[in-house]
């Protein structure tokens, strides 16, 4: 198996999975549900589509099976006695927890809305599996918010919290909820953990992280890395940009920031070190781009499906409104690492040190076969489910053609065809069922975060949070757009110190959504992709940023450092939401030479900024220049097209002036 082939599971907690050494059994059972989920999602996908509760009752069921054999009750500590019959029973109850559902549920829906007593002690035992489940897969965080909804929802007069709803401020303050109503809003219908973020993982998020584990597999991630490497090694700062290039084109299968550090970052960060770029730097650098990786089409980390099912329109109409977006995004990271490169006289690599770009593709072209495929299928119009059930069947037949061909030509050269054949089909099905083991693994986090944040959108839903919230937030902004930006971002922060970012987003779009469109105007896309943006700050911002600490530990740097100089880098991603809130025609299209106007103005404000931030371009930024070309910044989100073109002319005027005194330093050198 390739050295490239393992994406770890993300995870925000403080411990990863306990593997279970010496535990034959535990190793068996993991491997059978990840295999089983895995065949079960493809079955789903390209042979037989399921019901709604049946897809997803079946999938809740098995990933928190898969949970309490992968995770242990405590990090870092081998199960006893104690904890084997403690994750026994929670075993048994994550079964009850999604089949009873499956089992009974023409008999649920009959009854409508007359729940039985097992029908509420079922749905009381699934909420504590599921939050458990959160706890020790995603972190406590999580877990803790998930806890605080309910005890929220049960707060008030006709609640079964009704002392507690004397301490909730008039703004909050609700009727209340007995414990059988919120149970059965969280267990029996469509608007808790069986809803759409749940409904939106069982289905095309792990059919695409499945492809993505298969690709790995098979060595793409090999593939990616040494085609960013022989592309850019030789520029200044070549492995840092390698780094953007590579976790753009990994983060576009895998989806996970952290899985990105950790799989292009063992590579890329030390290279940058070599190279002359502070550790900090060089973990700095992998944060932002890897987190690039989650805005960045076909997958998003589950966020083009989740915006998709939200605002109702076509995946691919979200693919390719937000491609300009996230390329936009590596470019800037990109410009950072080229501006610190020139500053501090760096060299690119030796062509010896690099591979050759003509023997990287011909050892792995094939690579690209199904990721086309894919793409024309998307744009035929195919269900996303479907387009990647026919890549994954697609990817198997070619890595499976391949591995086939070089056996030939080994068993030819070697004189034991039938030898080598039979050892390619063995090593060839091992690395299948490798793939159908990882890519329930990688699934498991977004899976059950999706499910607690389920139980979050139920609580708003019930008790009218939402709206509550959003009334807040038109208060405090006072009506004005930049402040409740201003908000948003701050609302992201905190929910990002406990919440992963696909749950950040879903919380954060059912609280601030309705706000944005109803009284600020933004159209449902753009408040959608404004949010999703924005939540993605919790890898690259202190305190807590989750993807600068995975690159601080790879680069042996301080953790605050690391994060402070991530989130340099990573300034993108709060300028480019900005630019199309207030220019929303790069996001819905308009006129062919309005769309080059705008998208002349954010490359060179984009340009700009990145100079005002490291105080050099083509030559050192004095401080006269950097504070005009911060107003030339400002000037282009004034909604005045004087003012852009003021702010448009001032730009080029300042940069040509950066350009000149580059030129005249080097004449006179």
């Amino acid at each position: 198996m390739s050295q490239y082939s393992a994406i770890p599971i993300q995870t925000t907690g403080s411990w990863q999975p306990q593997a279970l050494p010496g535990n034959r059994f535990s190793l068996t059972l993991m491997a059978v549900l990840g295999i089983g989920l895995s065949l079960f999602h493809l079955y789903g996908a390209g042979i037989q589509p399921l019901g709604l509760f049946y897809q997803r009752g079946i999938h809740l069921g098995l990933m928190l099976m898969l949970c309490f054999v992968l995770f242990g009750p405590r990090p870092g500590q081998t199960r006893g006695p104690l904890a084997i019959a403690l994750d026994t029973v929670l075993f048994v109850a994550a079964a009850l927890s999604g089949f009873y559902l499956v089992y009974f549920l023409d008999d649920i829906v009959n009854r409508a809305g007359f729940w039985t007593r097992t029908d509420i002690v079922v749905a009381c035992i699934c909420i504590v599996t599921v939050l458990e489940a959160s706890r020790r897969a995603v972190g406590t965080g999580l877990t803790i918010i998930g806890a605080v909804a309910i005890v929220y929802a049960l707060a008030g007069s006709r609640g079964a919290l009704p002392w507690l709803g004397d301490w909730l401020p008039g703004l909050l303050s609700h009727r209340g909820y007995s414990l059988d109503r919120l149970a059965a809003q969280l267990y029996l219908g469509q608007e808790g953990i069986f809803g759409l973020p749940l409904g939106v993982a069982a289905t095309f998020v792990f059919i695409f992280v499945l492809f993505g584990a298969l690709l790995e597999v098979t060595g793409a991630g090999k593939f990616f890395i040494d085609l960013a490497f022989s592309a850019t090694g030789r520029q200044r700062g070549g492995p840092a940009k390698a780094a953007v290039l590579a976790s753009a084109s990994m983060g576009s299968i895998s989806g996970s920031a952290i899985a990105n550090v950790v799989t292009t970052g063992a590579f890329t960060i030390p290279l940058m070190k070599k190279l002359g770029y502070r550790p900090a730097q060089a973990g700095g650098i992998e944060a932002a781009a890897s987190t690039g990786g989650q805005i960045m089409p076909p997958l998003m980390g589950a966020g083009a499906f989740l915006i998709a099912e939200y605002t109702r329109l076509p995946y691919l109409d979200i693919v390719k409104v937000s491609i300009f977006p996230a390329l936009l995004y590596f470019a800037t990271v990109y410009l950072f690492v080229h501006i610190i490169a020139v500053k501090q006289g760096m060299k690119g690599l030796p062509g010896s040190e690099l591979p050759q770009v003509r023997q990287v593709l011909a050892s792995g072209w094939y690579f690209l076969a199904p990721l086309l495929l894919l793409v024309y299928l998307l744009v035929l119009g195919i269900s996303p489910m479907r387009v990647g059930f026919y890549a994954i069947v697609g990817l198997i037949g070619v890595a499976g053609l391949n591995g086939l061909w070089l056996a030939y030509r080994q068993g030819r050269s070697e004189g034991r065809l039938r030898q080598c054949l039979l050892q390619a089909v063995r090593d060839g099905f091992i690395k299948l069922i490798q793939a159908l083991e990882l890519g329930a693994r990688n699934a498991l986090a977004v899976s059950i975060a999706c499910a607690v944040a389920g139980i979050i959108v139920g609580v708003v839903g019930l008790t009218g949070l939402g709206l509550k919230f959003s009334s807040m937030m038109i208060a405090f902004s006072g009506g004005h757009l930049l402040l409740a930006l201003l908000l948003v971002i701050i609302a992201s922060l905190i929910l990002g110190l406990g919440l992963p970012v696909t749950a950040s987003y879903i919380v954060l779009i059912v609280l601030v959504g309705p706000a944005l469109t109803n009284e600020f105007g933004l159209s449902l896309l753009v408040a959608h992709l404004l949010v999703f943006w924005y939540s993605q700050d919790s890898n690259v911002t202190p305190p807590v940023a989750l993807g600068a600490f995975a690159a601080a530990a790879i680069a042996g740097s301080k953790t605050m450092e690391t994060s402070v100089q991530s989130w340099k880098f990573a300034k993108g991603l709060y300028l480019i939401p900005l630019f199309f809130v207030f220019n929303p025609i790069i996001i819905e299209g308009g006129p062919l030479p309005l769309l080059l106007w705008n998208g002349l103005i954010v490359i060179l404000a984009l340009v700009a900024f990145a100079g005002v931030i490291e105080g050099y371009l083509f030559a050192a930024i004095p401080i006269w220049q950097r504070l005009a070309l911060t107003a030339a910044v400002i000037a282009i989100f004034y909604p005045s097209l004087t003012a852009e073109i003021v702010g448009v002319v001032a730009m080029l005027a300042l940069l040509s002036l950066n350009a000149l005194a580059s030129r005249n330093a080097e004449s006179n050198n």
